[in-house]
């Protein structure tokens, strides 16, 4: 049999086996005492026969001299004392324990090596062990040859009471470890911060009292529960896997987050969780650290607050609208859509205000933000420069219609009389209006525009808006520059298409896509549409651009029908002069062809303007590209006057109402009755209908309601590029 390494002994039962070892030897002590007394008796042997018999006891002594000697082979150190505790006879564990030789152990008194605060604790000890013929044991600390040592002594005293054996264990790191324990318990129990432990599948397992203080829940309310207990509905599920997926990558997690107390309460924490791991890397258990931090947020709020909003009408102030402002700038840029700003100053304000009062003055302004805040869109951010001016940034400009019809609104609402401690008051503003990039890409200098613009609103009349104009040389000077910066966009492939969803409102489905070119000017940015488009037209390079657009559209929808639809279309503005120029429709066929796609693949869109157009060059490209079978859409319906006939003539697949019948489309409103009337007339004659400028769930529904087949805007998706857009197909998939 093999001897197992000293190394891989396990001797954490050895004070039991000193304990039971010293039990059997006392047996064995009093066996041999007694041993030839009672052979005689029992046997009655006769005298002639004793004197073999007497041989018995020193062969006794000799076996259990054999059996003491086993003790050197014990990892435990082992003793005979005194009574007076002076050592009689130690093992070879001893030895090594104490430093010392038997000889010199031998010549010690065990009293002499204890500390004295445990002198009487030991003196207790041996006199009770040689009292009393049981097992006794005592925890103690010696000082030997300049250290200290913490150890467990057990004793039990031989049948003649002269000495006892003692079985001594070294509990130096035991006694360390409890009392760091012993520490932490305290800090566990003392500390202001609320700790939870879990086991490795997140059941809690322990709690101390700052976690009761804090939540309300003792710990026989939660040990045992799965902290999923402590969720609110503040976060969503995304969160919590956020949260568990850096625990199993780090073992670690920090960050704010909302709980629930015991009676209900919303409270927010900042939580710390860190992981003890095993030897071999394996999780024991997770501790989470929380402090309570909603007074000092809300405290943070309030500051920041009271030095970022308006403090009478609660809107964005001087500093937060120049903050705004900069982001706005930069989404622009990145997005490549134009952003409009709007200054308002109120006219005859001071009038008002020093007739009825400051306390009226500030009734009105108040009641002023009311109706400008309901003009815009959530997106769009109105402020109050101070006084009795106001600020507009609107967002994500598709065209210039948008922004006119705020303006106008503004005009509109404020222009209604206000009610005033029972006296009609009446007010109207002047709006100034500059868009980013055209008219300038600084803060400052759209600032300075839009002032401008409203002195000019002013010295029109007021009660009215003007937007930012340069000077006629500037104004001629920069079409030509335009025109110039033009002609190198598709060598350096500065433009790009982004591409806006058109969702099939019966299925939620997205098949269709709307194509439109944005270019990234080298040194102004991202442009609008509106400021090049007319420019590329006037100098006949829209045709150019205009079949750049429709191969790289053609690339763009063969991948996303192997990989997405099958049925993916995407639709082209086609412009006016493309249909002056000939056979292009045989030429964007046969490249269809060639890259192995249908005729149907690409839609092109027309305004109603070029349909009206009873010319041959205009008539003829859309009857070849009907023909062919390409898709003909008719763009921004209902703004013309297209005749039915030119519908029926052109055999038109699908129209767009315009955005501005969708944008105000309420129930039983003249806007609803106008598009349910459209829809009707174009499902008669068989065309497909689609909804431009759908920015809410109201509008989509009504939509739904009047049997709309196809729905497209900001409410879906603004226009975004290739990677975002097939993005957003992968999410709806």
């Amino acid at each position: 049999m093999k001897k197992m390494p000293h190394s891989a002994i396990d001797d954490s039962h050895l004070p039991q086996h000193a304990e039971r070892t010293l039990t059997k030897m006392s047996a064995a002590i009093v066996q041999k005492a007694t041993g030839s007394q009672n052979l005689q008796r029992q046997l009655k042997v006769r005298p002639g026969e004793r004197s073999k018999l007497r041989i018995a006891p020193s062969q006794l002594d000799t076996s259990f001299k054999r059996y003491t000697e086993l003790d050197d082979f014990v990892p435990i150190a082992y003793f005979i004392l005194a009574e007076d505790s002076s050592i009689i006879g130690a093992n070879q564990a001893a030895e090594r324990l104490f430093g010392m030789s038997r000889s010199t152990l031998s010549r010690q008194r065990f009293a002499k090596l204890v500390c004295e605060e445990f002198q009487s604790t030991f003196n207790a000890f041996l006199e009770k062990t040689f009292a009393i013929g049981h097992p006794q044991s005592c925890e103690a600390m010696l000082k030997i040859a300049g250290r200290v040592i913490w150890i467990e002594i057990k004793a039990i005293a031989d049948p003649t009471l002269q000495t006892c054996r003692a079985a001594v264990s070294d509990i130096t790191e035991r006694k360390q470890t409890e009392r760091r324990l012993q520490i932490a318990t305290m800090a566990y129990q003392a500390i202001d911060e609320a700790i939870l432990i879990t086991d490795a599948s997140y059941r809690i397992v322990a709690v101390n009292p700052a976690f009761t203080k804090l939540t309300g829940y003792t710990e026989e309310d939660v040990v045992g529960q799965f902290v999923q207990f402590f969720k609110s509905e503040c976060h969503d599920s995304r969160f919590y896997l956020i949260i568990l997926k850096a625990l199993r990558k780090t073992g670690h997690w920090q960050g704010e987050i909302w709980k629930r107390r015991k009676n209900g309460e919303i409270y927010l924490e900042w939580l710390r969780i860190n992981t003890n791991y095993d030897s071999n890397g394996k999780v024991l258990q997770r501790v989470a650290i929380g402090t309570d931090i909603t007074a000092r947020k809300r405290a943070e709020e309030a500051m920041w607050k009271r030095a970022n909003f308006d403090q009478l009408t609660g809107l964005p102030n001087r500093y937060l609208f120049y903050d705004r402002v900069q982001l706005a700038i930069k989404k622009a840029y990145r997005e490549g859509l134009p952003m409009a700003l709007m200054l308002l100053d109120l006219d005859r304000f001071k009038e008002i205000n020093d007739t009825l009062g400051h306390d009226m003055g500030d009734i009105l302004l108040l009641e002023i933000a009311r109706r400008l805040s309901h003009c815009v869109r959530e997106t769009d951010t109105v402020a109050r420069l101070g006084g009795d001016e106001f600020a507009i940034i609107l967002n994500e400009l598709e065209d210039r219609v948008s922004v006119e019809r705020i303006a106008q609104s503004l005009l509109t609402q404020l222009a209604e009389p206000f009610l005033l401690n029972g006296e009609m008051v009446y007010i109207s503003v002047s709006v100034g209006i500059t868009f980013f990039p055209e008219d300038a890409s600084e803060i400052e200098a759209l600032l300075k525009n839009a002032d401008q613009a409203m002195y000019d609103a002013k010295e029109a009349g007021r009660n009215r808006f003007s937007y930012f104009t340069r000077t006629i040389q500037e104004a001629v000077r920069s079409p030509a520059i335009l025109a110039k910066d033009l002609r190198d966009t598709l060598a350096d492939n500065q433009l790009q298409l982004h591409y806006q969803p058109i969702i099939e409102l019966a299925s939620g489905v997205i098949y269709k896509a709307e194509a439109l070119i944005r270019w990234r000017h080298p040194q102004h940015g991202w442009l609008d549409p509106t400021n090049f488009i007319a420019v590329a037209e006037k100098t006949g390079l829209i045709v150019e651009m205009s079949d750049w657009v429709f191969k790289e559209a053609a690339r763009q929808v063969k991948l996303w029908r192997r990989y997405f639809d099958k049925r993916f279309q995407i639709s082209i503005n086609g412009s006016p002069m493309l249909f002056h120029c000939a056979d292009y429709q045989n030429t964007w066929l046969e490249y269809l062809q060639q890259s192995g796609l249908t005729a149907d693949s690409i839609g092109v869109e027309i305004g109603e303007g070029p349909l009206m157009d009873a010319s041959h060059a205009v008539s003829n490209p859309l009857f070849s590209f009907r023909d062919i079978g390409m898709p003909i859409g008719i763009d921004d319906f209902g703004t013309g006057c297209l005749s039915l006939s030119c519908l029926q003539r052109f055999d038109i697949d699908y129209l767009k109402i315009d955005r501005l019948f969708v944008c105000n489309l309420l129930d039983q409103s003249k806007e609803m009755m106008l598009c349910e009337a459209m829809i009707a007339m174009a499902h008669k004659l068989k065309i497909k209908v689609i909804a431009e400028g759908v920015e809410t769930h109201d509008q989509c529904e009504l939509l739904k309601k009047m049997g709309c087949d196809f729905a497209q805007g900001y409410l879906f998706s603004k226009p975004v590029s290739a990677e975002a857009f097939e993005a957003l197909l992968a999410k709806r998939e």
